[in-house]
């Protein structure tokens, strides 16, 4: 190898080592092979694994268009050999060898004379080839063009290799996004959502701190990495603590990290979700939950962007939006000296008020919906949809669990459903019972058993929005008999 040749190889080493698209990496290598070796023309194929044969995936030369439009059976050709074999080889003369086959350069008008050919191979794995065919010049290949063209496929074939796993990690990293960006959308029309979301998007391109109330189970988070994924910060980390899940001093240390023999146990030096989410935004939820002490650590970071680790004495200075949510009466807890004052106003620059379930009833449909394909995907159970029956029910239900309460009520829905839709049965019995009224004494059993059965019909009607066919749905039963126990009942 000429000490040119052996310049320009150290050259393209690098790059080929340091491109990772896929594509470009290609085009790179076989350019660069038909420049080192003054080629007439060179291909790089590829390998099919289920198949065995081999796709032109780059080609050079006057027929480098043409010559795309076929590929190679498993083992056909001195191409497929050399996959099949993993062996490189040199053929100064095509006619001379059994394995030339002539189909493709006789389709395309093109002449052969010599090829160089070398797998690409890592370890046993070959993943396709790389030939070169002629000199420029017209002048036959010689073992010196073969042992470049092997140095150089060794190379090539581990850089291949890291570009498809590197575009393998990006596929998986994609769908995972996807996943977790259904997982976690927010999914609504009603008029009490679209105001929650437009308050959300005008503060996520400011940097205010942000207050999120409301029951448990409306979707606080959700709200929150809205707001971050959004805002400038998007690319930055997004942390997420529940205060009210930890000791005050677990919390602390959680949040500001520690230094070493600081505490018994603090072995090491750790960093806390404020360093952590540097640059991001940190999501403090159940932030009612918080002792006096850690109250005043919180204020100094809104205060100063900066903390002390547990145990240390140098300031740390961070960057970090902070996103605050409680089903907590702040205000109330600040009368009761519980919370304190300062950090509340700290905290409360803009507040945004999440709505119950029973305050959109009218996303209701879409939640259901949302919860069945996402369970469905996860092979949880066979429903497909719910019935016009089962989504009276919810509707008519107020949900005091909220959104989560709702998702549970889907999931049991259709792991016990048998069928691919949601029925009533199917709903847990807490939304389909009726709340206990008082007992009346002193009468028949008859009687007793009459007022059940007036009373269930009177609100199973009121629930169906006063529909007979919707009701008897609901109870199961015909709607003539129906209408035969509202007349026997007196129902009205």
């Amino acid at each position: 190898m000429s000490d040119n040749r052996i310049r320009i190889f150290k050259e393209i080493s690098e790059i080929v080592s340091a491109t990772i698209d896929l594509d470009n990496l290609l085009d790179v290598i076989i350019v660069t092979a038909t420049k080192i070796m003054n080629a007439k023309a060179s291909s790089l194929l590829l390998k099919d694994d289920k198949t065995g044969k081999l796709f032109f995936h780059i080609a050079t030369g006057d027929k480098k268009d043409e010559v795309k439009l076929y590929e190679l059976d498993k083992g056909e050709g001195i191409a497929g050999w050399v996959a099949e074999n993993g062996k490189p080889v040199l053929v100064t003369d095509v006619k001379e060898d059994p394995r030339w086959n002539k189909k493709i350069s006789s389709a395309i008008g093109f002449d052969t004379n010599s090829i160089a050919c070398a797998p690409l191979k890592v370890g046993e794995k070959t993943l396709g080839v790389i030939e070169i065919i002629d000199r420029a010049n017209g002048e036959v290949l010689g073992q010196d063009d073969l042992d470049m063209l092997i140095a150089f496929s060794e190379v090539a074939a581990a850089a291949i290799l890291k570009a498809q796993v590197y575009t393998n990690v990006n596929k998986e990293n994609k769908r995972l996004k996807e996943e977790l960006g259904e997982k976690f959308s927010i999914i609504g029309e009603s008029q009490a959502l679209t105001k929650v979301m437009g308050d959300a998007s005008k503060v996520a391109h400011s940097s205010a701190t942000v207050l999120i109330t409301g029951q448990s189970g409306t979707g606080k988070e959700l709200i929150a990495r809205f707001i971050h994924n959004t805002s400038p910060r998007k690319s930055h980390p997004y942390v997420a603590v529940n205060c009210g899940a930890l000791t005050e001093t677990l919390l602390e240390s959680e949040l500001f990290g520690y230094e070493k023999g600081s505490f018994t146990g603090a072995d090491s030096q750790k960093a806390g979700l404020f360093e952590a989410a540097h640059g991001g935004s940190i999501f403090l939820d159940e932030i009612g939950e918080t002792t006096p002490n850690l109250q005043v650590k919180l204020l100094r970071v809104l205060q100063e962007g900066a903390f002390n680790r547990v145990g240390g004495i140098h300031p740390i200075k961070v960057d970090v939006r902070v996103v605050a949510a409680t089903n907590k009466d702040l205000e109330k807890l600040v009368e009761e000296k519980r919370f304190r004052e300062d950090l509340f106003y700290r905290l409360n620059v803009v507040r945004i008020k999440m709505p119950s379930l029973a305050e959109r009833k009218e996303d209701i449909p879409m939640l259901a919906e949302h919860f069945i394909r996402q369970f469905q995907k996860a092979n949880v159970g066979k429903a497909e949809k719910i019935s016009p029956a089962a989504l009276e029910i919810l509707m008519n239900y107020n949900w005091p669990g909220n959104i989560r309460q709702l998702e549970n009520a889907i999931e049991r829905a259709v792991i016990m459903g048998s069928g691919n839709e949601i029925k009533p049965a199917d709903l847990p019995q807490e939304i389909l019972q009726i709340k206990e009224g008082p007992v009346t004494v002193g009468i028949s059993l008859k009687d007793a058993q009459d007022n059940f059965k007036r009373e269930f019909i009177r609100r199973t009607l009121a629930s169906s929005g006063g529909s007979k066919t919707r009701a008897a749905a609901v109870l199961d039963i015909q709607r003539t008999y129906l209408s035969r126990l509202i007349k026997e009942l007196g129902i009205e």
